[in-house]
């Protein structure tokens, strides 16, 4: 068996570095070309009763599946903020898988508990957080969850729970709690809001022709809600929202949250990875105000899925409202004090070693590695933004970070823009509105986009918008 290991990751090794060099070379499409159920057909209907060979299971893999995959790591994949990779990364996964680690408590796993603690402490310095969201505060730290919606999923707990001191684990939410979002906040708040069981959230007005949240309209509301008898709980802040990558004025925001003993969770999922470089550091004014923080570390720091870190700076009310302790999971080292326990930090019980995987990427890349990619994404953003802008026809909406949305001389032509790119295989755009008004959306973060990519990008873009006619040419 253990021979048969070792043939297989060699030839899946190289099956991987293969497509990697096809991605790069833009030798196969963004998105697959299939009909639904595709796959389900092209499989057998039930498992095999005699085992098969993993040589096998690995030709149908790139025979059947990469086929109908769409690939996010593909130059000109620009239609949702990046899902990032790296070898680093993906060696780490290999060995995470290997060693099959179950890290839910200090006492499962004492290297990987502590592991987890040094790298969300090392991120936190590298991206200017408050000293108080380290572990090494002894008041908050940091915790890797899977997603930005397991994230606010779990601020909201802490929020309950701070919110009627304790009283929630038992009597429930009792319809009096509230969460405030404006509605450019991740759909994942929203569901969140459902989980918890506080319904919809509130939602806050925006600034005029900004999509960031207005300090006075949310004061305004936590004092017409305390009057009506609610308790204002929650209040999540964006960073980068996903329409439009707007940021809401969280030093504002959080002035008021600590005014109103209020918790302020603060969502940056996508833009917060860019305060990496000293220049966008102004992204994190504000933060020192936040009880929780967090940011997908596999969108824009070369990091695969699921990778996404919270920070908290009141470790104590996460674990208050999060614990549960039955006697199979006490313990010396838990009933100490003196470490934590991640399965309190999250829904779950069970975990893998979620932080090998960003010590590699952080270790393989450098701080400075990842600056540079982010700069490197920025720059590709600016030159599409100036083609736009110089382009008679194409009106720019929004150039922030790695995103540009556009949009051509009438909302006619804009949809009918949109349609041509939306059966193009070869690049990958959204569509995007933006003061009511349809636009094209495209978001930069693939490890082999370049100079070259853009180009390429903005004449398959041109080509649609003036003669459909032209596209066989191009190869559609």
């Amino acid at each position: 068996m253990c021979e048969e290991f070792e043939a297989a990751v060699e030839t899946a090794t190289g099956q991987l570095i293969a497509h990697w060099q096809a991605l790069a070379a833009r030798e196969v499409p963004v998105t697959p070309q299939c009909a639904p159920g595709s796959l389900r057909t092209a499989l057998p209907s039930a498992a095999p009763e005699q085992p098969e060979s993993l040589g096998e299971m690995l030709a149908d893999t790139w025979k059947f599946v990469v086929p109908g995959l769409t690939h996010w790591q593909h130059p000109a994949f620009l239609g949702y903020f990046p899902t990032n990779n790296s070898p680093a990364s993906v060696l780490a996964e290999f060995v995470t898988a290997g060693l099959g680690v179950q890290g839910m408590m200090w006492s499962t796993s004492p290297a990987a508990t502590e592991l987890e603690q040094v790298v969300t402490d090392w991120l936190a310095q590298a991206l200017g957080l408050p000293e108080a969201f380290r572990h090494s505060s002894g008041r908050g730290g940091g915790v890797i969850q899977d997603s930005a919606s397991s994230a606010v999923l779990v601020a909201t707990a802490a929020a309950l729970h701070r919110a009627s001191q304790g009283r929630w684990r038992a009597a429930g939410t009792e319809g009096r709690y509230r969460m405030y979002c404006t509605e450019r906040a991740h759909s994942s708040v929203f569901k969140g809001c459902r989980i918890a069981g506080l319904g919809e959230p509130q939602l806050i007005a925006t600034l005029p022709g900004t999509g960031r949240m207005d300090p006075d309209a949310l004061g305004a509301r936590i004092d017409s809600d305390r009057k009506d008898g609610f308790v204002p709980a929650l209040v999540v802040a964006t960073v980068g929202t996903t329409d439009t990558c707007a940021v809401d004025p969280v030093p504002d925001i959080g002035r008021r949250c600590r005014q109103e003993d209020v918790w302020l969770h603060v969502d940056a999922a996508y833009a917060g990875s860019a305060a990496l470089c000293p220049e966008y550091r102004h992204l994190h004014d504000g933060i020192d105000l936040a009880d929780s923080y967090a940011v997908n570390a596999h969108k824009w720091m070369r990091t695969g899925t699921p990778c996404d870190v919270l920070w908290t700076s009141d470790s104590a009310a996460l674990t208050d409202a999060m614990s549960i302790a039955p006697a199979y999971l006490r313990n010396a080292a838990t009933d100490s004090g003196r470490v934590v326990d991640f399965r309190d930090w999250q829904v779950p019980l069970g975990r893998p070693m979620r932080a090998l995987k960003l010590w590699y990427v952080m270790r393989a890349h450098g701080v400075q590695g990842l600056r540079e990619a982010i700069r490197h994404d920025i720059g590709l953003a600016d030159r599409l933004a100036r083609l736009i802008t110089a382009e008679p026809g194409f009106h720019l909406e929004v150039h922030e970070l790695g995103l540009v949305i556009f949009r051509r001389d009438t909302d006619e032509d804009t949809r009918d823009l949109i349609s041509r790119l939306q059966t193009d295989p070869t690049l990958l755009c959204t569509p995007a509105t933006v003061g009511g008004r349809p636009a094209v959306r495209a978001a930069f973060g693939s490890p082999y986009a370049d100079a070259d990519t853009v180009r390429y990008v903005w004449e398959r873009i041109r080509t649609h918008a003036q003669d459909p006619e032209q596209l066989s040419a191009c190869g559609v």
